[in-house]
């Protein structure tokens, strides 16, 4: 596929997700709150989508589009397009981010990058947070990494500040499927002590080619909720024409 038609399938998601039901705004890889350094090549594209279910009966879609734009170097933005259902009310939130590579990632060294954006109330035009984070990766090998997230958000809805916290473990044990398991959070004073507490999720990708893949999620608390939760997420990616695969370019997942 090529980029006019990424572009136009972005678009078309963009439209969907303007009535599809999701929770809070994870800027992040598709559903996993812990994102790791790296980004893709300028003018490639991608669609993550999920939805979400939580045992106290919370719900969440969400369509992440995002593509790589070459200003001064590979800058990637996305836009977190999110419909949510909490204690029986609904919220439509958009949630705009840029990210950027600061230094590459490789086997045995640290690499990391800079992402930074807001989310506000689609119905009401109220600006809703800010945030900025500091995403690292150290890579172990060719198919295990560590990424390790840092950052700061400003709640306005509460007008409080907290620390943003994250580490997170990927393997690619065979050729089509990766393993994932993180640990993420924020701290800082709540009115609610279930906000502060740390939150975990685990799930497995099945990537079968450079296009498409599916990840199914378990989570607790990812929402500040203390529920659990299950997750269905695809991604559907749009590379620069006749690139080369990932792994190829790269050596590692």
């Amino acid at each position: 596929m090529g980029i006019r038609a990424g572009c136009t399938a972005i678009a078309v998601a963009a439209a969907i997700s303007a009535w599809l039901p999701a929770g809070e705004a994870r800027a992040a890889n598709g559903a996993y709150a812990v994102d790791a350094a790296d980004i893709g090549e300028a003018a490639s594209c991608k669609i993550e989508s999920w939805l979400s279910a939580a045992s106290n009966t919370d719900f969440s879609a969400v369509a992440n589009p995002s593509c790589v734009v070459n200003l001064f170097q590979p800058v990637e933005l996305s836009m977190n397009m999110n419909r949510a259902r909490s204690d029986g009310e609904w919220s439509n939130t958009f949630s705009p981010k840029a990210k950027m590579n600061i230094a590459p990632t490789g086997i045995g060294r640290l690499g990391f990058s800079l992402y930074a954006g807001g989310a506000f109330d689609v119905l009401t035009g109220e600006n809703l947070t800010a945030f900025a984070v500091v995403p690292a990766t150290f890579r172990l090998g060719e198919n295990t990494r560590l990424n390790f997230n840092g950052g700061w958000l400003w709640d306005r809805s509460v007008d409080r500040h907290y620390l943003l916290y994250g580490i997170g473990f990927d393997w690619k044990f065979t050729e089509t499927l990766q393993w994932t398991i993180e640990a993420f959070g924020q701290a800082g004073q709540s009115d609610t002590p279930r906000v502060v507490q740390p939150r975990f999720q685990t799930g497995v990708r099945y990537r079968p080619n450079e296009i498409f893949s599916v990840d199914l999620i378990y989570g607790r608390n990812i929402t500040g909720e203390n529920a659990n939760w299950i997750t269905l997420g695809t991604t559907i990616r749009f590379p620069v024409p006749d690139s080369r695969p990932e792994q190829h370019r790269t050596g590692h997942l």
